[in-house]
């Protein structure tokens, strides 16, 4: 086996950013001898020897690596860290369970910083399969499984079925399983701590004394169990009003799992903005929850979420939380 590296050299001379630490990864992992070639696509000069084997192969990002084995044939492989996984450990990956191999997750976070949405997803999907989940909310989040579908690679799809949800969201998630002939698992609350609640303090207490209680019942109970058999998710959460520098697109994630050996969680959609989603979703024809036509930007419980008026600063979830107790408070309704 023989592994050609092509890195790509800017027009100032320097080698692009992904290509140094693609290389200082390697040389951290002891692997940097197995490199048996480097090649340089220099930027403007389309006849330079890495700029060539890239249009041969039509590959349009940098750094990638070509895996000649003993009869000659040719891999592309675009992620070093499938390389390492693949052809630089000791034993190749698909000999071994999903992900039975730690996975260096903080390599990960630098190598795919900059990378598109796709070629997180696909790192992912690569290394995990059906043990990667994508936590499908019924919103934008089927941007991700339009994008998993397009892979031809294995992956898992689940919804928190709170039992609060739209009419729509129902409709929408159905209207999701057939388009793209999937399963969807539903993972629904425990029915014993549900009743429990409903019996102590009725069907609408979060307008009373806050929404923590109904929501670790319905949302993050059940989201700790659908991700206890798995070994890596997928959110469509997004960096948008955060503060600068949070939200990595590659992390370890043990907040569900109370571990702390590596379970992962992938932010693909973390770099884009909503009006990014959105675009995507017209240009693919994906179909989109029509709740959002109506002036919803978040999506959640019926209850619990509402459309925008327009009004600045405008909360569009647990409103009344923002507001003191009294007559102000929102007429609960029937709740369900």
């Amino acid at each position: 086996m023989q592994i050609t590296m092509v890195k790509k050299r800017l027009a100032s001379g320097e080698p692009c950013e992904k290509c140094i630490q693609t290389e200082e990864m390697l040389k951290r992992k002891g692997l940097w001898d197995r490199i048996d070639e480097v090649l340089w696509a220099v930027e403007g000069e389309d006849q330079s020897p890495g700029a060539r084997v890239a249009a041969q192969h039509g590959v349009k990002l940098a750094p990638f690596f070509v895996v000649r084995d003993e009869e000659g044939a040719e891999t592309v492989v675009t992620s070093a860290l499938r390389l390492v996984r693949q052809y630089l450990e000791s034993a190749p990956a698909r000999e071994a369970p999903a992900a039975a191999t730690p996975v260096d997750l903080a390599a990960a976070e630098t190598e795919l910083a900059e990378a598109s949405p796709q070629e997180i997803l696909r790192f992912g999907l690569e290394t995990w399969g059906k043990r990667c989940a994508i936590a499908f909310s019924g919103g934008e989040d089927v941007a991700l499984v339009d994008m998993a579908s397009s892979l031809d690679l294995p992956f898992s799809v689940f919804v928190l079925d709170t039992g609060r949800l739209h009419d729509e969201t129902y409709q929408f998630l159905d209207d999701v399983r057939l388009r793209y002939g999937i399963e969807i698992e539903t993972q629904l609350p425990d029915q014993a701590e549900a009743s429990d609640l409903m019996s102590r303090k009725g069907p609408n207490s979060f307008y009373r004394d806050g929404h923590w209680e109904c929501c670790s019942i319905r949302k993050l109970r059940p989201l700790g169990r659908v991700l206890s058999r798995f070994d890596a998710w997928v959110t469509g959460q997004r960096r948008e009003g955060r503060p600068i520098g949070e939200l990595p697109v590659v992390q370890a994630d043990p907040s569900f799992r109370g571990r702390s050996d590596g379970f992962a969680r992938l932010n693909p959609l973390a770099g884009w903005s909503r009006i990014e989603v959105f675009d995507y979703l017209r240009r693919q024809g994906v179909p989109t929850n029509p709740l959002h036509r109506l002036g919803f930007a978040r999506i959640g419980c019926a209850p619990c979420t509402r459309a925008r008026t327009g009004s600045p600063g405008e909360p569009d979830r647990w409103w009344w939380e923002e507001q003191p107790p009294g007559p102000s408070a929102p007429d609960p309704g029937s709740g369900i």
